[in-house]
C-alpha cells in the first residue's frame, strides 16, 4: 500500500483540530489560515467543521477511505502535523485505528506502510 493517508482521511473527518490560536495567520508568526477556523476558548482555535458532533475538516478535500488531500497541507496546525498513522515509525497508534473503524477501515498494520 501507498501511502495510507492519500486514501484514507478519517482522522481529519472523526476529531476536533483544535489548537494554540497563534499558529493562525492573524498572529504574526502564524500560518494556518485564520478564516479557516473557530474560536472555541480565549486563546484556542478549532478547524472549522471539526467542532460538531460529526467532524469533518473544512480542510479536507475528497472522500474519506477513497483518495483525499488537504487544501492546506503546508500550512495545517501542529495537531495536524503531529498525527501520525498507525504504526508509522513504528509506533501503533489507536486514535488512528478508531478514526479508520468509524469509517469501515481496517486498521493499518506494521506491514502496510509505505512512506
Amino acid at each position: 500500500m501507498a501511502n495510507p493517508c492519500i486514501e484514507c482521511g478519517a482522522c481529519c473527518a472523526s476529531f476536533r483540530v483544535s489548537f494554540y490560536w497563534g499558529e493562525t495567520d492573524a498572529a504574526p508568526d502564524g500560518y494556518v489560515p485564520a478564516h479557516l477556523t473557530q474560536a472555541i476558548a480565549p486563546h484556542h482555535v478549532a478547524m472549522l467543521g471539526t467542532d460538531q458532533a460529526r467532524p469533518h475538516c473544512i480542510a479536507l478535500q475528497g472522500a474519506v477511505g477513497k483518495h483525499v488531500s488537504c487544501t492546506i497541507y503546508p500550512l495545517r496546525s501542529s495537531t495536524c502535523q503531529e498525527f501520525t498513522a498507525s504504526w508509522e515509525n513504528g509506533i501503533h497508534n489507536p486514535t488512528c485505528d478508531r478514526a479508520r473503524a468509524n469509517y469501515g477501515l481496517a486498521p493499518l498494520t506494521p506491514d502496510s506502510l509505505h512512506f
